[in-house]
């Protein structure tokens, strides 16, 4: 009994002998090397010291119209409307103010900032550091697909901004992310580049975000993403998080594409981007085998008469590369084509049955595109509702969604907002700005049905 006992220690023993790992140890004697003596201080204040005053506060006003039911959709309901009997044609306007960041590109004071931070606003100030004087901005123009926009201050001598390659960005680099969150005043938080390339996140419609830890909260957008040498490498954007507060996922517009829309939104006061004519998907694991293990935009539909059409695109070819740049994914090829500019000749690899092919493709205007599929009303600019709309707002209803409305008209006084989703009027269902034409051919006044962030509201417009 004890020899088997022993016979089955030895069978054990082997058995997990054969199955343990080798770890890999550090060496024993490693040193901890210190920043400093003790009478030294480790600081990038020296690096800060100048950019700092390249960072400005932003303060807007704009003014809110409406009446007592436009201004919270549950008076549309008629019990409210009946217990508030009279109260609802009171005048609501008021002014709302709003906080954020922006930073000098120029020393005559041109300085960009988000576009989500100007947006619709009456009166823009601007202050300096050090600086007690108000300044008024002046829009120059405005990127929103990008949340870009450039404002001007009559000033001289101001100090500009020091633009990095935001292609040479590496994860782990030491940043700085300075602005004026919560209205507290000039702010500097540090951390690292926790990612570079970021899209898919569902914020703006063109996304090659910087992902970073250092702290980004309210009234940090616009503000200044920075390396440790005191370079701007991003526009500090957007956060993810459920409480509102910063938890270490910040996102900034790297520098490259900053500069790319600032200048031409300094030239011309708009941003027109390249139009291809795909419409494209990632691929999977799977679907890769098919095109000798690459990964790229795999095309999915090509539009008549588009430049992809003229040549000689197809559905199924993978595109791998744009003008040398490789492209591993449907958000990359959009990103890459996105900074072109219109009429721009651009040299395209792809994988057709599971050989390379090179074609030159002359793009066009992506703003003439888009213009097509827009429908104006009562003041609010429709459309029908895109993917891309469906993940930013997490939508899975169909309807038409308002894209803009004008504070002063009529639809904005009746109750209707940006993103808002138009889904009857009167008894008839919208899916398509066809099927919104047909139900509003009329100028008698409609019932409008509403979806609005969970909620299913009613107006008369």
């Amino acid at each position: 009994m004890k020899r088997l006992l022993i016979l089955l220690t030895l069978t054990l023993s082997l058995v997990y002998a054969k199955d343990s790992v080798e770890f890999k140890y550090a060496p024993k004697d490693l040193q901890r090397s210190f920043p400093s003596e003790q009478n030294q201080i480790l600081s990038y204040s020296n690096i800060l010291e100048n950019v700092r005053t390249s960072i400005v506060n932003i303060s807007i006003k704009k003014e809110i119209k409406g009446n007592l039911y436009s201004a919270n959709p549950f008076f549309n309901d008629p019990f409210f409307r009946e217990f508030f009997k009279g109260y609802g044609d009171i005048p609501q306007d008021r002014i709302q103010k709003s906080l954020g960041s922006g930073v000098i590109v120029s020393k005559d004071g041109y300085i960009v900032t988000n576009n989500h931070v100007i947006d619709g606003a009456d009166e823009i100030i601007v202050n300096l550091a050090g600086d007690k004087k108000e300044y008024e901005a002046k829009l120059i123009g405005k990127d929103e697909k990008g949340d870009l926009a450039i404002i001007k201050i009559e000033a001289k001598n101001l100090n500009a901004v020091t633009f990095y390659d935001s292609d040479k960005v590496k994860v782990g680099d030491i940043v700085f992310a300075l602005g004026n969150p919560f209205g507290v005043g000039e702010t500097i938080t540090q951390g690292i580049v926790s990612a570079t390339g970021r899209s898919g996140v569902g914020i703006v419609e063109y996304e090659d975000f910087i992902q970073t830890d250092a702290s980004i909260n309210p009234g940090n957008s616009g503000g200044a993403l920075i390396n440790s040498a005191g370079h701007l490498i991003g526009i500090n954007s957007a956060i993810i998080s459920k409480s509102g507060g910063n938890v270490g996922i910040g996102f900034a517009i790297p520098s490259n594409m900053v500069t790319s829309i600032a200048t031409s939104l300094i030239e011309s006061g708009k941003y027109t981007r390249a139009y291809l004519g795909v419409t494209i998907s990632d691929v999977s694991e799977d679907m890769s085998s098919f095109y000798n293990e690459n990964y790229g935009a795999l095309i999915t539909g090509v539009e008549e008469n588009s430049p992809a059409a003229k040549a000689g695109l197809k559905r199924g070819d993978l595109i791998i590369s744009v003008n040398g740049k490789k492209i591993e994914s449907a958000s990359e090829l959009k990103n890459t084509i996105g900074s072109y500019a219109p009429k721009r000749v651009v040299n395209i690899k792809f994988l057709r049955e599971k050989k390379i092919d090179v074609v030159n493709v002359t793009l066009t205007t992506l703003d003439s595109k888009t213009a097509m599929g827009e429908f104006e009303y009562k003041g609010m600019k429709l459309a029908e509702i895109t993917s891309i709309d469906k993940q930013q707002l997490n939508l899975t209803l169909e309807g038409v969604i308002v894209k803009e409305v004008d504070q002063k008209s009529e639809a904005f006084g009746s109750g209707v907002r940006k993103n808002d989703i138009i889904l009857q009027v009167e008894n008839s269902e919208i899916s398509t700005l066809d099927d919104f034409k047909r139900a509003t051919a009329t100028d008698s006044k409609k019932r409008f049905f509403i979806y609005r962030k969970g909620g299913i509201f009613a107006i008369v417009l």
